[in-house]
């Protein structure tokens, strides 16, 4: 999920990707799109100037974006017309071309070059080259940075000055979705995996394809090549992938254009007089369907159907990790419920609302305050991994239902979850590995590749960054051509500004059964620069999550979760970091097998660091 503030320090002048006011900066005089996902649209819908530059192919969806209560009205005839979200902006949209340097007046002596490339992620998405003044700086977006993708942008006309040292970037500011040190299968890895799967069901077997998002494109055209069959879609996802072919309105004769690679085997193409037909079709009678869920077909509600769910990625003990979230596509093709972005005023009168509500406990009512006011400065709409129709159909529900839901959201919404793997031979539900966001090896191919000055983080998680003590100098500084870390200068002040006591973070270590697998270097915090977390001998030891263990004090130091934070980071906050740290543990025994035992914990003030006589290692191990 995208925390970017849509702010480019070396081009002031421009947003990316974040679409609401900056109230103490001038406004933007242009801004850029790199895709579709919805959290990468926050104040897009409210925007009025200035233009807004993507891909063709990114435009053309975006018109057609509808919310989903309203395509599904549409869909069961309670609505005449369609409405889609984004329509009134169609002027402002303007479609620039990949790989081809685009000069734009900003505003008189004030020029931007601007460079696309597709960033492997869903139709349309492309990573930004910006340049001028001097300055250089790359914007992915989401990106999937797999060899072959590195090898051949690297190659790029545009980016060679870049790639081979002539030139230097100051800055990439990439997709960190994951910072833990994990292998992710290859995307074409997955769809081999996948196909030989399916291949071992009868030829009558109905599969079901849950692309809850853009993205998964590729599969679906690998499906229908391996099976035979075309796979059915609904009329919204036809409408959205039928955008993506154009031709000139005043000849119906013209020639056709795709506006993506992946056009033409989705919904077909003409070759002289010949229509070819693509993939995806409206019939519901094959044997490959993609259907909306809450709007599914006939054929998979009345059939017996084999569900094809992608995962991110296996441990070595065979579990899967789930994508929960991670890139948006909240509202883009699934029905979920989220919280919208509020003003700090609207937050006083909602929290008033709940206190004023008998039915909600105190306990429940100050962790929704504490969630509300955390997350307040994003600007980003929440989702609440809640489905609409626990809303009942005139969409309502139990206040404290909603508040349980926010509060598990805040509790979960940085841990992958665990799927067991199937064991049947031939299970309802098969997974494969298709991420579409690079790993963390993958990063570092990527920055290693262009050595640029700094790098700057998309997706961040504050609570955990400062509880692992993670810096982009730990994760890529081995990378970077410079050691001036602009994002941990930004992490150091939010260490102050939560009034951490530095001799308590600075004596901290974590002991456990096993010093070899869970040792964790103590963390220095200080005003200087020099002292942010430096990298181990494995840096990959410090910014993995699944070695991080709980902190100590020494013995006889007294420690209380308040001095976390004096500015309201009270016993809830500081015991979800307990229990976070307890799951990343266990993840750790289930990825290595280790079998480690994990020592004493608590979500209250009484013994959550362990006390020697509650330390199984004891003085002297």
């Amino acid at each position: 999920m995208s925390t970017f503030n849509g702010l480019v320090a070396e081009f002031p002048d421009i947003r990316v990707d974040f679409f609401r006011s900056h109230p103490d900066l001038r406004p933007p005089l242009a801004c850029f799109l790199s895709h579709i996902h919805s959290d990468h649209l926050a104040g897009l819908e409210n925007l009025r100037s200035p233009f807004v530059y993507c891909s063709a192919a990114t435009k053309e969806m975006l018109l057609r974006l509808e919310r989903f209560p309203c395509r599904i009205n549409y869909a069961k005839g309670i609505l005449e017309a369609r409405i889609q979200r984004y329509r009134h902006l169609r002027n402002l949209l303007k479609p620039l071309p990949l790989e081809t340097q685009t000069v734009l007046e900003l505003e008189p002596g004030n020029n931007l070059q601007v460079t696309l490339f597709d960033a492997n992620h869903c139709p349309g998405s492309v990573m930004f080259l910006f340049e001028g003044q001097g300055k250089a700086a790359i914007y992915t977006g989401d990106v999937r940075s797999e060899p072959w993708f590195v090898n051949a942008i690297t190659r790029s006309p545009s980016m060679i000055e870049y790639s081979t040292g002539l030139k230097t970037l100051d800055t990439i500011y990439f997709d960190t979705s994951f910072i833990d040190d994990l292998n992710f299968p290859t995307k074409s890895e997955g769809i081999r995996e996948l196909l030989q799967k399916v291949s071992k069901y009868p030829e009558n077997t109905i599969f079901h394809f849950q692309a809850w998002t853009y993205g998964y494109e590729d599969v679906w055209i690998a499906l229908s090549k391996a099976l035979q069959s075309k796979i059915h879609v609904d009329e919204y996802k036809g409408l959205i992938y039928s955008s993506l072919v154009s031709k000139d309105k005043n000849n119906q004769f013209g020639e056709q254009f795709h506006l993506a690679p992946e056009a033409p085997a989705l919904v077909g193409f003409m070759c002289g007089n010949t229509y070819h037909p693509g993939c995806l079709t409206t019939d519901e009678n094959v044997r490959i369907h993609s259907c909306e869920k809450g709007n599914y077909c006939d054929t998979v509600k009345n059939s017996p159907v084999v569900w094809i769910q992608p995962i991110i990625t296996r441990l070595p003990n065979g579990q899967d990790i789930a994508e929960v979230g991670i890139g948006g596509g909240g509202d883009d093709l699934e029905r979920e419920v989220e919280l919208d972005y509020m003003l700090p005023e609207d937050i006083e009168a909602l929290l008033k609302l709940v206190c004023d509500d008998d039915g909600v406990p105190e306990d429940l009512q100050e962790q929704f305050r504490l969630f509300l006011l955390s997350t307040m400065a994003s600007g980003r709409k929440i989702p609440l991994d809640m489905e609409r129709s626990e809303f009942g159909e005139k969409n309502e529900t139990k206040l404290s239902n909603g508040l349980q839901a926010i509060v598990n959201q805040l509790q979960s919404r940085t841990k992958p979850s665990l799927a067991e793997s199937p064991r049947e031979v031939l299970p309802t539900t098969i997974t494969f590995p298709y991420s579409r966001h690079a790993s963390f090896p993958e990063l570092c191919n990527l920055v290693d590749a262009f050595k640029p000055k700094d790098v700057w983080p998309c997706t961040v998680d504050v609570r955990r960054w400062l509880h692992d003590g993670i810096s982009i100098e730990g994760l890529f500084g081995e990378f970077c051509s410079d050691d001036t870390f602009r994002h941990d200068q930004l992490m150091l002040e939010q260490y102050q500004q939560r009034g951490i006591d530095i001799k308590d973070v600075e004596n901290t270590q974590a002991t456990t059964a096993s010093d070899e697998v869970y040792q964790q270097p103590p963390v220095s915090i200080s005003p200087s620069a020099e002292n942010l977390p430096e990298p181990t001998s494995s840096h990959h030891q410090l910014t993995d999550a699944t070695h991080q263990q709980p902190p100590m004090t020494n013995p006889g130091e007294h420690f209380s979760p308040g001095d976390l934070d004096q500015e309201g980071c009270d016993l809830f906050e500081y015991a979800l970091e307990v229990r976070m740290n307890a799951f990343h543990a266990i993840l750790e025994n289930a990825k290595y097998n280790a079998g480690n035992q994990i020592g004493l914990l608590s979500t209250t003030d009484n013994h959550t660091y362990p006390e020697w006589e509650f330390d199984y290692t004891g003085p002297g191990g």
